[in-house]
């Protein structure tokens, strides 16, 4: 084993012994050299290696500190919380959603329908299931064609199905550089490395792709996670440029974008984009149907990628979803939750005011800079004392950069009363001076 892993291996059984404490600040690494008796440079790969494990996080102008709580590479954004108050994943659902989605499955459970959605089904499902998808996925003027459409397990696999596809072994995907936190874990898993582009305001700069050698590039144009941030028409039209200068695939999520009527990227390069979706926002967390929609010359690449990762869908969900999606249950849904997301968003601008609150008014989330006393981890754990699970900035950054001082927030999960409650709380905690935060009731 590497003289530096080992060192790391030392380090992280301080970590889980208690004897370092979340929270707390670890030495300069040219210190930690010297306390060691080692190189500079090996401090800083035991450095890498523990940022690497999810077990420090180092922060902008401040230095590297222990994390709170379990390494965030498969973040808690993907297994439920266990504080009272999750803030944490953003699984959105309704007050009397069941009983809509119920209604919808009557016929299903006829002897024959069922016999039917029971078989197996490939990639590309069946006629009436791409025609209902074709509906469930337009917006703005954009449609997909139907037989272009496949349709995976969920949209994570989806994602990984297009990467898969068009990045490979050994290969390079770029990503903004605070992102999705699955893909940070879909990406090592097919062998190939993140690359971190620039965001603004309107999400990833299309002119920091020309200084990058990346195979493909994975993009949220529409309610950025966790930035909340999208593309203008004009931002949208300057990205298509330069992926058709460079002739780039793009991997297009979609899965915030029903909350937001915006044309996806498809329409300025559909030559090059790849669109993925799911239905787990739009309907529910374990109704889970991903949708792919490959270009012609890359259709058989995603289409093969889904059979060899065994990443195809079941007959019987795209089936339930067919006939959500004919008879208007999925629309109905859709449209409460956009109304729901708004009534959240209010409550963030009435609880947070005064804070450096990055939050689109459609979104289920919203991006928090935290004041200068705090930084993310400790905020995160002081949060967690209190009941409320937040993710600090860590769990979605990308490579061995400093994370920014800042949280997300997930609206969707709490009762609104509930969120309420939390945001009060959070903004009260904010407000104090780290030292004194075991004070505040």
């Amino acid at each position: 084993m590497d003289d530096y892993r080992a060192i790391a291996d030392a380090v992280a059984a301080d970590i889980a012994a208690g004897r370092l404490q979340p929270g707390q600040r670890l030495p300069p690494q040219r210190r930690f050299a010297r306390t060691r008796g080692i190189a500079a440079s090996t401090a800083a790969r035991v450095y890498t290696e523990l940022t690497r494990r999810g077990l420090v996080a180092g922060e902008v102008g401040r230095g590297t500190f222990v994390r709170a709580g379990l390494p965030l590479v498969e973040p808690a954004l993907v297994e439920p919380a266990t504080a009272r108050v999750d803030l944490e994943r953003n699984f959105p659902v309704l007050p009397g959603q069941a009983e809509q989605l119920a209604a919808s499955l009557t016929g299903l459970l006829r002897s024959d329908a069922l016999g039917a959605a029971l078989r197996p089904v490939g990639v590309s499902g069946t006629r009436t299931a791409r025609t209902a998808a074709v509906r469930l996925l337009s917006r703005a003027g954009w449609s997909p064609e139907p037989e272009r459409i496949l349709f995976s397990g969920n949209g994570r696999q989806a994602i990984a199905a297009a990467v898969s596809a068009l990045v490979p072994v050994g290969g390079r995907l770029g990503v903004e550089a605070l992102t999705y936190p699955v893909v940070k874990g879909i990406a090592p898993r097919l062998g190939c490395t993140l690359v971190p582009l620039p965001t603004d305001e309107e999400g990833m700069v299309p002119g920091a792709l020309r200084s990058v050698n990346v195979h493909a590039v994975y993009v949220q144009p529409v309610l950025h996670n966790p930035l909340g941030v999208t593309m203008s028409a004009r931002r949208r039209a300057e990205f298509g440029s330069v992926v058709r200068e460079l002739d780039l695939p793009v991997v297009e999520d979609t899965i915030y974008a029903f909350l937001r009527d915006e044309p996806p990227l498809a329409t300025e390069v559909p030559e090059h984009t790849v669109v993925t979706d799911s239905l787990s926002k739009r309907l529910a967390p374990e109704l889970t149907l991903g949708f792919v929609v490959p270009p012609a010359r890359f259709a058989d690449r995603v289409a093969s990628a889904l059979r060899s990762g065994a990443w195809t869908a079941q007959g019987f969900a795209i089936d339930a979803a067919t006939r959500w999606i004919g008879d208007g249950t999925a629309d109905a849904v859709q449209n409460a939750k956009r109304a729901d997301a708004a009534r959240r968003q209010q409550l963030v601008r009435e609880h947070l005011a005064g804070f450096a609150v990055r939050a689109d008014p459609a979104a289920y989330h919203c991006w928090w800079e935290l004041p200068a006393q705090w930084r993310a981890e400790t905020f995160v754990a002081a949060a967690a004392r209190r009941g409320i699970a937040v993710s600090p900035a860590g769990a979605f950054t990308v490579g061995s950069g400093h994370a920014p001082s800042a949280v997300r927030l997930a609206l969707a999960s709490p009762p609104e009363p509930v969120l309420a409650s939390a945001l009060g709380a959070l903004a009260a905690l904010a407000g104090a001076a780290p030292e004194d935060e075991t004070a505040i009731s």
